[in-house]
């Protein structure tokens, strides 16, 4: 089985010149490789980042971004797979979607919003194992800091799932700050890109399954939570990867390698775990800092969410 994976760069709130992006990206992946999958990460429409923009982005279910994956899908004669922040039965979720070679499409809604992502979306309940006609196998759905997690690796493990497609909106700690507090981000950042690096293959050790994992790429400028004057430049750390079962590199795009795309073989067959799942939350060994931001975020979030919701603050509410 042949898949492509998609590392863009996109803008905060620009949903049209987003999807139109995606789609040139898609279609030349597309005629250069004709694969059998074609694989986009999460925030599809905008990355997610704590700024005004982002709470425009949202968009129905069955809006332009669902028709854009089905009409591209039909028409090549492929998988593909992305996620954006969608809203349905009066909820906003972070959706990622398989769409199959005919149109029907599958839903997994991100159990946990990362950190300030609470803001704009809540978490879903599904397992994000599905059973996809086309490929005639068992693929497991995952989506942001969910590949970070030994939870989803169990999950996926006793759903006995042959394949794993998702993507990641990974920012970065602020790379604009300055002195000492500047030095403490840019070294949370480098850690940040070794993490990102690992996790691929790390879940595929996990699992015992083939693993595509597409990222953004590049600099995205957001606000601080809590104190709106200060700016966040944050650096979505790309490492875009497709991994066989053993967790073998087979494609990569780094950070540093820019928007693009990769393509690799994989065999699809029973799943044979190498690595054992931890009894412990994360995957990675998460910093202080990084724990720190998860839950203040998280809290923070979660609550601006449900006090926006009650007052139907949101503008896709009106």
């Amino acid at each position: 089985m042949k898949i492509v994976a998609i590392q863009p760069a996109l803008l905060v709130g620009q949903v049209e010149a987003n999807l139109k992006k995606l789609e040139q990206l898609i279609l030349a992946a597309y005629q250069e490789h004709q694969p059998d999958v074609i694989v986009l990460p999460e925030s599809m429409t905008s990355p997610n980042v704590y700024s005004p923009p982002a709470l425009q982005t949202p968009q129905p279910l069955q809006g332009e971004p669902l028709q854009l994956l089905i009409r591209l899908a039909t028409q090549l004669n492929v998988v593909i797979t992305g996620g954006f922040v969608a809203i349905r039965d009066g909820h906003a979720y972070g959706t990622y979607i398989l769409v199959e070679a005919n149109g029907d499409y599958h839903l997994h809604d991100k159990d946990i919003p990362t950190a300030w992502e609470q803001n704009f979306y809540r978490g879903g309940v599904d397992d994000g194992v599905v059973d996809s006609t086309t490929l005639k196998c068992k693929v497991a759905l995952v989506s942001g800091w969910e590949w970070a997690r030994y939870g989803t690796a169990k999950r996926i493990r006793d759903q006995r799932a042959q394949l794993i497609l998702g993507g990641m909106c990974w920012y970065s700690m602020p790379i604009n700050w300055y002195g000492v507090l500047g030095k403490w981000m840019r070294h949370e950042h480098q850690i940040y890109k070794q993490q990102s690096e690992a996790l691929p293959a790390q879940m595929a050790r996990l699992t015992g399954i083939p693993v595509v994992h597409a990222a953004h790429v590049g600099e995205v400028m957001s606000d601080m939570p809590l104190l709106p004057h200060v700016k966040w430049l944050t650096e979505m750390v790309g490492e875009t990867q497709i991994c066989d079962a053993s967790g073998k590199v087979l494609a990569r795009m780094s950070l540093e390698d820019g928007e693009g795309y990769i393509a690799a073989e994989v065999e699809i067959a029973e799943p044979q775990p190498l690595d054992q799942v931890q009894p412990r939350y994360w995957i990675p060994d998460m910093t202080v800092t990084s724990k720190l931001a998860w839950h203040l975020g998280n809290l923070h979030g979660g609550l601006m969410y449900r006090l926006r919701h009650r007052l139907k603050k949101f503008p896709w509410q009106n």
